[in-house]
């Protein structure tokens, strides 16, 4: 039985990725997943050891450092876990012959094109976090085994820490939150990340080099971040009455521009991004972002996950 070894189990992506993998597996290949403990993505001799003693013969790494602003000041982490250490991975995963997914974010774009992002428009990271993603995609491409990097944008779910899980947290304390209505992107849900990616393993031939590359993998649509609080919002109010949660103190959701809230690290105005060449290659389409917050909000349990 072949092997996949799946990184970042206790993150947002990988959690998704192992959950949905258990309940539809893949025939003939056997799941290995890692959290930091198990695999220290700091040192790259314990990488080795660990693929070493795996010989996986695909590794889906969605581990990384995504604590965007605290990448401003901690620039040599976020190098060595998103730039070194898929590096390694590829090195290990090339010695085997082996495949590699590998995920990257819509900050590898400055935000300053009109329309959306094709993926061989020109990368131009704003923030250190964005120059130790588009890194590490350098780092895999030059090692030239066959892979997949897979650029996704504005990751949400029912669990961990993200800007769904915020929105509430804060809807449930204020009665006014101001949300930057500045920035456009696709709120992409990890739930139809994992399924992507299931789809993906179904069609992917490691063998046929022209499908090595990047690919952008996202929800359909876009919206701002108001627009994407405000969803959120309504979509909760409408199932608080079946669900029975408690109401939100929250009476207004006021846009403002990204100016009136500055942070350390700076963030692309434009993080959309066309998914033509994904359906194309491998006919995956995500469903719209509308879609998938909903299937996301049915999961919720307010005072477990909110």
């Amino acid at each position: 039985m072949k092997k996949i070894l799946l990184t970042g189990v206790t993150g947002q992506v990988g959690r998704a990725l192992q959950r949905h993998l258990a309940q539809f597996p893949l025939a003939g290949w056997q799941v290995v997943a890692c959290d930091r403990q198990q695999m220290d993505l700091t040192a790259p001799e314990h990488i080795r050891t660990v693929v070493r003693e795996v010989a996986p013969a695909l590794i889906i790494h969605p581990a990384a450092y995504t604590a965007v602003d605290h990448a401003e000041s901690e620039s040599a982490l976020a190098f060595a876990i998103n730039a070194t250490a898929p590096k390694v991975l590829a090195e290990e995963a090339a010695r085997l012959k082996a495949g590699m997914i590998h995920f990257s974010t819509d900050y590898v774009y400055d935000g300053t094109k009109a329309s959306v992002y094709v993926e061989t428009d020109k990368v131009n990271p704003v923030s250190v976090y964005g120059a130790s993603k588009l890194a590490g995609e350098d780092a895999i491409r030059q090692v030239g085994l066959p892979h997949l990097i897979l650029r996704t944008s504005w990751v949400y779910g029912a669990d961990g820490k993200n800007f769904l899980k915020t929105i509430l947290r804060l809807a449930h304390t204020r009665e006014s939150m101001r949300i930057v209505s500045d920035q456009h992107g696709a709120p992409t849900s990890d739930a139809s990340i994992a399924q992507a990616v299931r789809q993906l393993l179904d069609v992917w031939e490691v063998e046929n080099s022209d499908h090595t590359g990047v690919y952008h993998l996202v929800n359909r649509g876009e919206t701002s971040w108001f627009g994407f609080a405000s969803a959120i919002v309504d979509k909760y109010q409408q199932l608080a009455t079946d669900y029975s949660w408690p109401a939100l103190a929250v009476k207004e959701i006021a846009p403002i521009a990204a100016a009136e809230y500055p942070t350390p690290a700076k963030r692309p105005s434009n993080s959309k991004l066309s998914t033509e060449k994904l359906a194309q290659t491998f006919g995956v389409m995500l469903p719209a972002w509308q879609e998938s917050l909903d299937q996301v909000m049915h999961r919720l349990t307010p005072g477990v996950n909110v």
